[in-house]
């Protein structure tokens, strides 16, 4: 037995009332089942319209519903699914197929949007594309046997189906290059702000920093500097430049071309600055497993203090946090190697500095692959005095599943290294092991040549959960010296002040690893390292180790930390208890955070904060917080401080301030930046790399759902920050609270940007129109037939006729006009209808309306005429 689908699509534009007749009318008509076209799965029917009858005998024509797709032919914009998954929005072309009905045709850049992959059609298939070059155009299912097309009229959605066989294979996350966006022309300010001043002891300072981040964007090119601005009432103001170069995405070689200033990436020999030429892989052309990552920071501040990130020297990341525990997991290092400097300078003045190690992931990669690095150019180091030319190569390949084979040279004025190693993919973990030797030659000092060891080892324990993100030891004999020592060196060989560096390591181990543990028993954390040095006694060792859990609504924890104090030159360890509730079950409630401290001195420190946030976007936060110390020989203190932030379409806005037993601190901060492009000047409340640029006319105030507090301001523009390089991104707007005469003709988009580029992401608006309720009669005085279409002048629907002659109209461009109404092919079966809304005066009159209307035929028209 078959089984047979009665479809009744409606217009999309059609009124509720008259999709509710339309609905009544499907439901009573007796209909026959024919054999399905071989164009689609929908069944043809026939409705009986003898249950549809007139007054005075007049029959409606219903032949347009037979079909299962009533929609005219045409050019839709609808959302596109592809395998039951949304795709974004696109045109798609309807046609009317021989005598059969209105379907979806494809050509092939169509097949191409959807994922197809083109080289696997049929000979007929293909040379049917081929012909009518441009504009050749078919059912899915002709091309691709199995496959189907269904277009839903009145959701606007089009749902495709393709065996998989004939879909292009990829990796999750793989965006085809010829997608890739490089922006438009665009210059660019990002900046990040902020001041800070504290007083006690007799003693107070103030300090500023401005980080800088400028360039411009012409075609695939990047122009850009890094640079930060630091004042201090001690030292002055000193101006830092990072780098500035030229960039540009080569996506056959999946790499990026840097002209200028910039960092090797540290996958194998110590990351470097350098001012030259550089080519290399970018990760990011990868698919996402395949990518790099950053590390997280974590640490501990007894007040308001000010958080500063080095790496190789430079300043890398600056911020304000409050007291207690705090994380710092948003870094865009400089490098992809080289340890990390974290300084936390609290409001007494006092500092203490930590290490967290930045190594990278044992060097295995998926059979097939290579990697590379080219980089020639001269040393970069505000540390040093010289700069020496300097040349380095790398490459990395997947032979197999099981081995991966590395290797490189690094060449400078008298000096030389060359590293050779494999990387294995075992069921025991991802082992790596590599030797370096290197050759430093020295004018006043005897030349030195050594090796270095290294082996790391990488896994995920998945029967306890145990991620062991890297553990590597290194050995190096006392003559080895890598890149940045040996130029020091020769830097001070130079000046004839010899050796006089702070020691030549000679084994170093790191350890970093999370484990979650059995439900309901939380997780924890370590990473750390200790190292030994050739020409000293004693070792480093440094630490974070944290333990959190929950209980209901209840959050705990208990962490523990090693770090330097540079006030006292002696290593500090702590340990801290924390606590927190919120307060209350509401979206907005604070929550409260408890924390007590112990540190090595005997130390003992409490602090107690509340925090929330404010508004529909959470775009204000605050946070209040108390404090006691005591203890160690130090006596008792005492503190209270405040903080806020605001996200505002144009900047972030930070303030803070607290006041101590023998302090005071008072700090704030700006951050955001500004682009102009060929449609103007948008501004941006939070920095990043790769932007996208919303344009929304007559849209001010419409939230932007890819940020917080992110909103199309008065100029209709919006700038989200956080969009990923070479990936599929989802630009998505919300039309809540616009004026009644605005509508999106779609809300979300999709965009796959280059690195750095800045998109534009044009969102539609369009004047709805208004809407009527009109009262049909025909010339007699009788009412216009029950299911008769109406249409504008332009032939587009407008909606069906329902009963006693009322349809609800919308989209009226104008207060006055004329329709069409037809309910049969004979010309006595067409009307023309005028009618006239009242003047539009407020907004209540943008409701409906409800107006008279005559429909008069074409005869009498012209008669009258």
């Amino acid at each position: 037995m078959h089984s047979y689908r009665s479809t009744c699509p409606i217009p999309s534009r059609l009124s509720p009332v008259s999709a509710v007749a339309l609905s009544l009318f499907s439901s009573v008509g007796a209909w026959a089942a024919q054999p399905a076209p071989a164009d689609t799965t929908v069944a043809s029917v026939e409705f009986n319209d003898a249950f549809l009858h007139e007054q005075g005998g007049t029959r409606l024509d219903v032949s347009r519903f037979n079909q299962g797709n009533a929609a005219a032919p045409g050019i839709y914009r609808v959302d596109l699914y592809v395998n039951e998954v949304w795709t974004g929005r696109s045109q798609a072309v309807l046609r009317k197929i021989g005598r059969g009905d209105v379907q979806p045709c494809f050509d092939r850049a169509m097949l191409e949007h959807i994922g197809v992959d083109v080289g696997k059609l049929s000979p007929e298939a293909t040379a049917l594309l081929a012909d009518n070059a441009g504009s050749a155009c078919a059912p899915l299912s002709t091309l691709i046997p199995g496959a189907t097309a269904a277009f839903d009229n009145g959701e606007q959605r089009l749902d495709i189906s393709v065996p998989q066989i004939a879909m292009s294979r990829a990796a999750r996350g793989y965006v085809d290059p010829r997608y890739w966006d490089d922006g438009v022309p665009a210059a660019r300010v990002q900046y990040n702000a902020n001041a800070y001043r504290s007083d006690g002891a007799g003693v107070s300072y103030t300090q500023a920093y401005v980080g800088l981040n400028a360039g411009v964007n012409i075609g695939p090119w990047r122009f850009h500097h890094d640079g930060s601005l630091v004042y201090s009432d001690h030292t002055g103001t000193q101006y830092q430049a990072l780098q500035t170069n030229m960039q540009r995405s080569i996506a056959p070689l999946k790499s990026q071309l840097v002209i200028g200033d910039a960092f090797t990436d540290g996958s194998m020999f110590d990351s470097f600055g350098f001012r030259g030429v550089q080519l290399a892989s970018d990760d990011r052309m990868y698919p996402e497993s395949q990518r790099g990552y950053a590390p997280t920071i974590h640490g501990i501040a007894n007040s308001n203090a000010r958080v500063q990130i080095r790496q190789n020297g430079n300043i890398i990341y600056e911020t304000t946090v409050s007291p207690g525990a705090f994380e710092i997991n948003d870094l865009y290092p400089t490098g992809y190697g080289g340890d990390l400097e974290v300084i936390v300078t609290e409001a007494d003045g006092s500092q203490r500095i930590s290490r967290v190690p930045y190594a990278p992931m044992v060097n295995a990669l998926r059979p097939g692959t290579t990697r590379f690095n080219v980089t020639v150019g001269q040393y970069r180091s505000p540390s040093v005095h010289i700069a020496p030319g300097v040349f380095q190569a790398t490459v990395q390949h997947g032979f197999n599943n099981l081995l991966t084979g590395y290797g490189g040279v690094l060449l400078a004025q008298n000096y030389a290294s060359a590293l050779v190693g494999v990387a294995l993919n075992t069921g025991y973990g991802a082992f790596g092991l590599d030797i370096t030797h290197a050759t430093t030659g020295l004018t006043n000092e005897p030349g030195r040549n050594g090796q270095s060891i290294r082996i790391s080892y990488s896994k995920l324990v998945a029967p306890t959960h145990t991620n062991l993100t890297l553990a590597a030891y290194r050995y190096s004999t006392r003559g080895f010296l890598g890149l940045s020592d040996a130029i020091a060196l020769k830097d001070l060989d130079r000046q004839g002040l010899g050796f006089a560096m702070g020691g030549t390591v000679r084994g170093r181990l790191q350890l970093m690893v999370n484990q979650a543990l059995p439900t309901g028993y939380g997780s924890f954390y370590l990473s750390g390292s200790t190292q030994d040095y050739w020409n000293r006694s004693g070792r480093d060792t440094q630490f974070q180790a944290g333990y959190s859990n929950s209980y209901r609504n209840i959050n705990f924890g208990v962490s523990a930390s090693r770090q330097l104090n540079i006030n006292s030159a002696k290593w500090d360890n702590r340990v801290m208890l924390t606590l927190g509730i919120p307060l209350g079950k509401s979206p907005y409630a604070p929550y409260a955070s408890t924390s007590l401290t112990k540190d090595s001195s005997g130390v003992v420190s409490m602090q107690e904060s509340v925090s929330g946030s404010l508004g529909t976007d959470n775009a204000l936060s605050y946070s209040a917080s108390a404090g006691y110390s005591g203890g160690g020989g130090m006596g008792s203190n005492t503190s209270a401080g405040l903080g806020a932030s605001y996200i505002s379409s144009a900047a972030t806005l930070t303030g803070n301030v607290s006041k101590g037993s023998n302090y005071s601190q008072v700090g704030a901060g700006m951050s955001g930046g500004i682009v102009a492009y060929p449609g103007g000047v948008a501004f941006m409340a939070s920095m990043g790399d790769t932007l996208a640029v919303v344009e929304a006319k007559d849209a001010a105030g419409a939230r932007v759902l890819n940020g917080n507090g992110l909103r199309v301001d008065r100029w209709g523009h919006a700038v989200v920050s956080n969009l990923t390089p070479f990936s599929r991104n989802e630009i998505e707007i919300d039309p809540k609270g616009l004026p009644l005469d605005v509508e999106f003709k779609s809300t979300i988009q999709n965009v796959a940007p280059t690195a750095g580029a800045v998109v534009k992401v044009k969102f539609e608006t369009d004047n709805p129109g208004r809407a009527a309720l009109l009262q049909i009669k025909m010339p007699d005085g009788k009412p216009l037939p029950f299911g008769a279409e109406v249409t504008e002048p332009a032939g587009q629907i407008v909606g069906t006729v329902a009963q006693a002659g009322r349809i609800v109209v919308r989209g009226l461009k104008s207060d006055s006009g004329t329709l069409t109404a037809k309910w049969g092919p004979g010309a006595n079966e067409t009307c023309t209808l005028g009618y006239a809304l009242p003047k539009l005066v407020d907004a209540k009159s943008r409701l409906i309306v409800r107006v008279p209307a005559e429909c008069r035929f074409e005869q009498m028209a012209k008669a009258a005429f």
